[in-house]
């Protein structure tokens, strides 16, 4: 159950809790005349009895209202400098007083929004859009815990700002986009005992079709007919067989695609390492490495949502890389679907060979205006950036600016990487056409993983490849993001697609 978010004019008065916003130097921040006196000098009395509320971001006070008052909680939260209080700080905001509420096992909550705000709309469905991603949670494999030991978690959240109208509307694009994102979180979150290759498929089939997103469900025997090698090799140690699901979003309407956007994922649904064991400390966040694949089927989602008018073809390789007797080895020499060789040094080098085969189908086919990839591809990713932004690698200097500008309006953090000619030599085989790890070893892990992708690229076509093995899994709650998957990508894609190809 997600997060209601409702807005309106002025309080309805049927909340448990009142939530006031403060700007740093103590300043309440809503409307003159919008509270009763008795509960502005509570609010009032609550800041000068604290000393450390301060009304800085991630400050808030929570006070028990006397009995005959409209709410059970005064809540004060920090909203820190209002003149920079743009879209994404309200969103943090919205998301700590989600995660306060969950604490205090407060059910519903009205939060008045400052009237004086230019962008008042705005910082309202923003602080709206902020709550509801972090009230996601997922649980469904808990047992049901008796009512005095559940946790309370927040049902209803009312906010109040003049231009109700105006931020319902846009909370509601947004609450579209969310349901996409909500997804990709699940799938990411889903166990690999659950969430195999075929189920996996068939999960995207009975999500994306009823709303209108046509699925094309590529099995092995297809896959091995129309030579998907590399796909192929990584799947082969698995009793789970690989498969390929193509997702077509004609929002354009037309009798065929012509140049649509590609959106390619990775989908390892779990990646022992095969014979290059995974150290095993670890290792079962390797549930993970499907994050590209769910931040496409996610984004695909949020278009058929709210309708977009765009041609989009999604493609991820969904496969288990496993150990066992038929798996590939180091050493295999793989046939990929471009027809360039590929040599196996290690097979914990899997995620580029899964790409490499759906990066050539997908421009073989549909001969795309600009293609994107995500995939959770390396460690020395996480090792350069953390898990505070996502290495991006472009070979057009206008579609980096594209996604840059999608980035900052998204708050999913991206920073350019090389993309150099030394990296992609650095792939070449003495035995074959391609190596899957590069002949200096360790040294630039992400930049030659992207040199190796950049061989399976056609001619001019822009490309951006999303190293997002940092992003897609976290340890820590962040304000609008509960920790483990993240569903990053969903949003950045999405507001790529709409403001330049819409």
């Amino acid at each position: 159950m997600t997060l209601d978010i409702t807005f309106s004019k002025t309080t309805k008065k049927k909340a448990e809790a009142l939530v006031l916003g403060v700007y740093e130097k103590r300043a309440l921040a809503f409307p003159q005349g919008a509270l009763e006196e008795n509960l502005h000098s509570l609010a009032a009395r609550m800041m000068e009895k604290s000393r450390n509320f301060k009304g800085k971001p991630g400050q808030s006070l929570v006070s028990l209202m006397p009995e005959g008052e409209a709410y059970d909680y005064l809540v004060l939260i920090g909203l820190g400098d209002g003149a920079k209080l743009d879209a994404l700080e309200a969103e943090k905001a919205g998301g700590r007083l989600s995660a306060l509420l969950t604490d205090k096992s407060i059910k519903s909550a009205e939060f008045i929004v400052d009237d004086a705000l230019e962008n008042k709309a705005r910082v309202a469905a923003s602080f709206g859009v902020g709550a509801r991603l972090r009230s996601y949670s997922f649980e469904i494999y808990k047992s049901e815990k008796k009512d005095d030991e559940k946790v309370q978690k927040p049902e209803k959240l009312n906010i109040c700002v003049s231009a109700d109208k105006e931020a319902g509307k846009l909370f509601k694009r947004e609450a579209d986009v969310m349901k996409g994102v909500f997804l990709a979180r699940d799938f990411v979150n889903e166990p690999p005992n659950v969430l195999y290759p075929y189920a996996y498929a068939n999960r995207i089939l009975e999500a994306l079709k009823p709303l209108g997103v046509e699925i094309e469900i590529l099995d092995d025997k297809k896959l091995l007919k129309h030579g998907f090698g590399a796909l192929m090799a990584v799947g082969q140690g698995s009793a789970h067989p690989p498969c390929l699901v193509v997702m077509r979003w004609n929002g354009l309407e037309r009798e065929s695609m012509d140049a649509p956007l590609a959106l390619v994922g990775k989908g390892v649904t779990f990646d022992t390492g095969g014979v290059s064991l995974k150290p095993g400390l670890g290792m079962d966040e390797m549930k993970m490495d499907m994050g590209g694949s769910a931040a496409v089927v996610g984004t695909m989602m949020a278009l058929a949502q709210r309708k977009a008018q765009v041609d989009v073809v999604g493609v991820v390789g969904l496969v288990e890389n496993m150990l066992s007797d038929r798996a590939y080895r180091p050493a295999d020499i793989l046939k990929s679907y471009s027809g360039k060789t590929i040599e196996v040094l290690n097979t914990d080098a899997e995620g580029r060979l899964v790409l490499a085969d759906a990066l050539s189908y997908v421009q073989k086919l549909y001969k795309p205006k600009a293609i994107i990839d995500l995939a959770t591809l390396t460690g020395a990713m996480i090792v350069a950036l953390g898990h505070e932004l996502c290495g991006t690698f472009a070979n057009n200097d206008d579609l980096w600016a594209e996604l840059q500008e999608a980035s900052k309006i998204t708050g999913e953090k991206l920073w350019r990487m090389p993309l150099e000619e030394e990296f992609k030599k650095e792939m070449e085989s003495e035995t074959a056409d391609l190596q899957n790890i590069a002949k200096s070893g360790r040294n630039a892990g992400a930049c030659t993983a992207a040199g190796f992708l950049w061989h399976f690229i056609e001619g001019d076509t822009p490309w951006a490849h999303l190293d997002i093995a940092g992003t897609a899994w976290i340890k820590k709650d962040r304000e609008t993001t509960p920790k483990f998957g993240t569903g990053f990508g969903v949003r950045l894609l999405d507001r790529w697609i709409a403001d330049h190809y819409e």
